[in-house]
């Protein structure tokens, strides 16, 4: 699915529209300033998710959109492109209202199961500045013996972590689905050209290990766009992770993409859950 830079758009045309827009409400701007394929995808919940919860938060979600802010356009993206891909699956999703109780991002049911999903993004520089310092130094100084692969890994996990402290309250199977645009968490421009190499097996063995002392996530998604998958050195698999590595040259999907399931969840995900998902990876 192809990835958009919705500001960028919204630069280019609001001089053409500056005299139809100003009478137009906020949200209606706002709507024009997408791509056309952002637009069409979000036309497309609209009409899917009717509900008022939905409505709210859909709105909210083309402010989010067209931000100024990198971090808060690519968290409302993975919003907007794991819901429509969950209804190409054949789910009946609704997104939650906000509030200051913390809750999943989406409800979706697949006939009479329902499930619930917790959407975010790990990017640049914000992530950085929330490592303590000593991490901070400890990098710095070891930049060219440490594996980075390692320490992203490591990063993954505490916000696995972090995610789960506000999913305890679900007694449904709930997923955390986590897009990391740029593996490179520092904004490092050498490291992003020379792509971070990745195991993803190991990454795969670390989730699971965890998962197990989260038995309320039924499952983690998590979607890389460039990261460089380093090959494998074996042939034996983990029977609970699903996982899909494209082209460099499709740069329309996420390079590495894996559903990691939880195999101790106290509510996994069902067999009809599991392949909606599977479709998507």
């Amino acid at each position: 699915m192809a990835r958009f830079r919705p500001r960028r758009t919204f630069r280019l045309i609001s001089h053409l529209l500056e005299g139809h827009r100003a009478a137009l409400p906020a949200w209606k701007r706002q709507e024009e300033g997408l791509s056309r394929d952002l637009r069409e995808r979000w036309t497309a919940l609209h009409r899917h998710c009717p509900d008022r919860s939905s409505y709210l938060r859909l709105g909210r979600l083309i402010h989010r959109l067209t931000h100024d802010d990198y971090g808060v356009r690519e968290s409302a993206l993975a919003e907007l492109e794991l819901a429509t891909q969950l209804i190409h699956a054949g789910a009946l999703v609704s997104f939650l209202p906000e509030s200051q109780a913390r809750t999943a991002d989406l409800e979706c049911h697949v006939g009479r199961e329902r499930f619930f999903v917790e959407v975010t993004a790990m990017v640049g520089s914000t992530e950085w500045r929330r490592l303590p310092l000593r991490s901070l130094i400890s990098d710095e100084e070891s930049e060219d013996k440490t594996d980075r692969g390692t320490v992203l890994i490591h990063r993954i996990l505490a916000r696995i972590q972090q995610k789960a402290k506000q999913l305890t309250d679900y007694r449904d199977p709930v997923v955390l689905s986590i897009s990391i645009p740029r593996a490179d968490l520092r904004g490092n421009r050498t490291a992003r050209r020379e792509g971070i190499r990745l195991d993803v097996k190991a990454l795969a063995g670390a989730v699971t290990l965890l998962l197990t002392k989260l038995r309320h996530l039924g499952a983690v998604l998590i979607a890389f766009w460039d990261v460089e998958p380093l090959p494998s050195k074996s042939a034996t698999r983990l029977a609970n992770v699903e996982l899909v590595e494209r082209p460099r040259q499709q740069r329309g999907h996420p390079r590495v993409r894996l559903l990691i399931q939880n195999p101790q969840a106290s509510s996994p995900l069902t067999e009809r859950q599991r392949y909606s998902f599977e479709q998507i990876v």
